[in-house]
C-alpha cells in the first residue's frame, strides 16, 4: 500500500501562510490535496501540517490531515511522523510537495510505479533541462545518474562539466537532467534516513537527498515530461498561471 503525504508548513519566510492562499477560488493546498486524489496509484492521501488552520481547512474541504510537530527540519521527517501515526500501514510513502498545486497526477503514478519494485529504496523524479538559463540557475538542481537510473549526484551547479564546448550552447551538447521535487520512501528506509545526521555535502547544497547518498542508500530515478510548477513567492503565483494560461 501506498500513501501520498503532502507536508505543509504555515510558516515561511518569503511566503507565510502559503498552503492557505486563494488561487483562483481555490486554495493551494487544496488544489494539491485534489491532484493527488486523482493519482491511481495511492491508497490515501494525508496532509501533514504544523498548524491548526491548515488542519481545520483541509477537513473542511473534506480532506485528511494530520497535526505533526513544529520542528521538523524537513518535509521527510514530517512524512515519517505521519507514518508512524498510521502504525505503519503502509509500504511506500511519496513526498507531495504543498506548493506545486499544478502537479500532474501521472508524475504520482509515475514514481509510484518506480516503488512497486520491493528492492527500491529512495525514488524521484528528473526531467531534461532545455535551456541555457535553467541549467545555470541555482534554483534548479541538477541530477547526473548511472547507468541503472539511480542518483551519483544532485547539485545547484551545472553539471557535468563540459570540457572545450562554450557554456551557451552545454544544453544543446548533452542530456543535463533537473530534479523534479517528488521523493519516494519505502517505508523502512523512510525510517532509517531520518535518523541520518547531517552530511558535509548536504550542508554544503542544502539538499537532503545527498545525506541520504552519503550514507550509501540508492536513489532511483524515473524520467517525466511534465515541469514542476512551485511557488515559492506571491510573485509566483500570477507567473504560473500566466505561464499555464489560466
Amino acid at each position: 500500500m501506498i500513501l501520498g503525504i503532502i507536508p505543509a508548513r504555515y510558516a515561511s519566510s518569503r511566503f507565510p501562510g502559503k498552503p492557505l492562499i486563494d488561487i483562483k477560488g481555490i486554495s493551494m493546498i487544496q488544489r494539491v490535496y485534489l491532484q493527488a486524489k486523482k493519482s491511481g496509484s495511492l491508497d490515501e492521501v494525508i496532509v501533514a501540517t504544523d498548524d491548526e488552520r491548515i488542519k481545520k481547512h483541509v477537513e473542511g474541504f473534506g480532506g485528511i490531515a494530520m497535526m505533526t510537530k513544529e520542528d521538523h527540519p524537513s518535509g521527510t521527517d514530517r512524512c515519517f511522523e505521519v507514518l508512524k501515526k498510521t502504525g505503519f500501514a503502509y509500504q511506500q510513502v511519496i513526498n507531495i510537495q504543498g506548493d506545486e498545486p499544478f502537479i500532474n497526477p501521472s508524475q504520482i503514478d509515475l514514481l509510484a510505479s518506480v516503488l512497486k519494485d520491493e528492492e527500491v529504496e529512495l525514488a524521484t523524479l528528473v526531467i531534461p533541462v532545455d535551456s541555457h538559463e535553467l541549467l545555470f540557475s541555482e534554483g534548479e538542481v541538477k541530477v547526473i545518474v548511472n547507468s541503472n537510473m539511480e542518483a551519483l549526484c544532485f547539485s545547484r551547479m551545472a553539471i557535468p562539466f563540459l570540457k572545450n564546448v562554450d557554456k551557451r550552447e552545454w544544453h544543446t551538447r548533452f542530456k543535463f537532467l533537473r530534479h523534479v521535487g517528488i521523493y519516494g520512501y519505502r517505508a523502512d528506509i523512510l525510517g532509517k534516513i531520518t535518523q541520518l545526521k547531517p552530511s558535509s555535502l548536504e550542508m554544503a547544497e542544502s539538499l537532503e537527498q545527498m545525506r541520504w547518498l552519503e550514507n550509501g542508500y540508492k536513489i532511483k530515478v524515473a524520467e517525466t515530461n511534465h515541469d514542476s510548477h512551485c511557488i515559492d513567492t506571491p510573485e509566483d503565483v500570477e507567473r504560473i498561471l500566466n505561464y499555464l494560461g489560466l
